[in-house]
């Protein structure tokens, strides 16, 4: 399929499927684009390892039945892409295809049998499409970040802090690669370790150094780890820390503390003994080592003690790459910033959320946290971004059904796409709206008994000011234009002053609903409530 010419415009739900073909592994991702917010959909992901960059060690050909094995993965998922009615396809090849003498016949090869163009990207443009992987999926809030992606053949390392990238670089340090290079013993022994770890720092110093001379005086630098190797490790130690594989993975924290930890128990064990980690899949285990290595050294040069996973990367940066050549995004800036309300958004729409419902009551729900912030609590942007979320989906689980529709909005908003949120905020966000109606939170219901204090905590103060925003608008008609709060310290009495839309609506509902509402609200702060409706 031919790539669309920049400027022609693209209708809603167009169909793109995006494949990269790495050293490793070939994957695809398949996404519906959303024009109007903009945003996309991720509709299927597909992943065949199929280790192109085993190449021949005298030639350094790409092996002819690796190709053979690669053209038919590729011819898989064109199938699939036409079975989900993908308007076009778009590929990219990495660093073993870059590198092979034969990459070209390789790329030819698939023109002529699939009639599917394969653009060969540079190290620097690969680094760069994973930088707009990581934004189109999390928020760097203007903080300088290293994001790492270990590869099959190459290591990328990118600083940004959301705006246009300060340094991108792409070093032949991989899995694959050095697995084959220097992983000649199973366990790997002492000789081999040595070679391996002196050649990986010896690779990754001078990038470090280019990238720590571009981070500022007083700068906290961060660290973000994407694709399978670092997505592998950390599911290793959640299953060892947590008991289980969080669900997304994305937001999870890998310690450096940890990372050691599980590098002395990869680098004693052998290829059978690593196949029994908890985790571990069988392909993995044969590269493991070298790429437990790799990051390890990485962060020991950058002084980073965790590292947060993203689980958007190449494929995902080729979307945007996409949108952005087509002028359905402005600028990454702009992308950037708004990601997180943008993916609310993308939820509620998909949902069917009654939207302007939803932001007036959201809206109310701030409104309220604003006004008893430092009388009643001491909450700060970050929650009150959270309510501001949860109140905006709280409804969401009426897709499901009326009956117990909290219950469904906890689950869709649990393992919903929700983008730019740590896998603890999207929890959180999730309970919020959980609780919006019926019972308060108990300590016998799983989720909430599984947060700490301070977040069961959290969830009974906002959701009881959530129950008072709802209340707000219980006609669902923006009958009441705002509400003021005035706290009466001495006598523990909070006034709920009602300006109503309409002179003469006395906003009975309204105000029933709040009485009947109230009782966790005063519960939770010690104080009465007074519903007053402004003359």
């Amino acid at each position: 399929m031919q790539a669309r010419p920049v400027g022609v415009s693209v209708r809603s739900n167009y169909v793109l499927a995006a494949i990269d073909i790495g050293t490793n592994s070939i994957h695809m991702v398949v996404v519906r684009i959303q024009p109007e917010l903009p945003a996309f959909t991720i509709v299927t992901r597909e992943k065949e390892t199929v280790r192109l960059g085993d190449c021949d060690l005298e030639t350094g050909n790409l092996k002819p039945e690796i190709v053979q094995r690669s053209v038919e993965t590729l011819r898989r998922y064109q199938k699939i892409a036409h079975s989900l009615a993908a308007d076009e396809i778009v590929a990219v090849a990495t660093s073993a295809t870059r590198e092979a003498p034969n990459g070209q016949e390789f790329i030819q090869r698939v023109r002529d049998e699939l009639d599917l163009s394969i653009n060969l990207i540079s190290g620097p443009e690969e680094a760069r499409r994973i930088y707009l992987g990581v934004l189109s999926g999390m928020e760097l809030a203007r903080q300088p970040h290293v994001v790492i992606d270990i590869g099959g053949g190459s290591t990328e390392l990118i600083l940004g802090d959301g705006q246009e990238p300060r340094s991108l670089s792409s070093t032949k340090v991989g899995a694959v690669r050095l697995s084959g290079q220097y992983v000649h013993s199973d366990p790997i022994d002492d000789q081999d370790y040595t070679a391996l770890e002196a050649y990986v720092q010896g690779m990754l110093e001078r990038p470090v150094e280019d990238l720590l001379a571009r981070v500022q005086p007083g700068e906290t630098l961060r660290m973000v780890g994407t694709s399978g190797t670092i997505e592998a490790l950390a599911t290793m130690d959640a299953i060892d820390n947590l008991g289980g594989v969080p669900s997304p993975l994305n937001g999870y924290v890998l310690s450096f503390k940890h990372l050691q930890k599980l590098l002395k128990k990869l680098r004693k064990s052998s290829y059978e003994e690593r196949l029994n980690i908890p985790g571990m899949v069988e392909r993995r285990a044969e590269i493991i080592v070298a790429g437990a290595v790799i990051l390890h050294e990485a962060m020991a040069l950058l002084g980073v003690n965790e590292l947060i996973i993203c689980e958007r990367a190449l494929r995902e940066g080729m979307i945007v790459d996409w949108m952005l050549n087509r002028g359905l995004i402005e600028d990454k800036l702009c992308y950037q910033s708004s990601v997180r309300e943008r993916s609310t958004r993308k939820i509620a729409q998909k949902y069917h959320v009654d939207l302007p419902y939803a932001e007036r009551t959201a809206e109310f729900a701030v409104s309220l946290f604003d006004q008893t912030q430092g009388s009643l609590h001491e909450w700060g942007e970050t929650e009150r971004e959270l309510l501001w979320v949860a109140t905006l989906l709280h409804n969401c689980g009426l897709y499901v059904s009326h009956s117990a529709h909290h219950k469904h909005s906890y689950y869709l908003i649990r393992h919903g796409e929700l983008l730019g949120f740590t896998e603890l905020e999207i929890e959180l966000i999730a309970n919020l709206a959980r609780y919006h109606r019926k019972s308060a939170p108990k300590k016998k219901h799983e989720p909430y008994a599984n947060l700490s204090s301070e977040h069961r905590l959290l969830i009974r103060q906002l959701s009881s000011l959530m129950r008072l925003a709802i209340a707000l608008d219980r006609r669902q008609l923006g009958a009441i234009q705002k509400v003021r709060c005035d706290y009466h310290t001495d006598s523990k009495q909070m006034n709920f002053l009602l300006y109503p839309k309409n002179s003469g609506d006395s906003c009975d509902l309204e105000r029933w609903s709040l009485e009947y509402k109230k009782e966790l609200f005063e519960d939770e702060f010690g104080i009465k409530l007074l519903v007053l409706l402004a003359s």
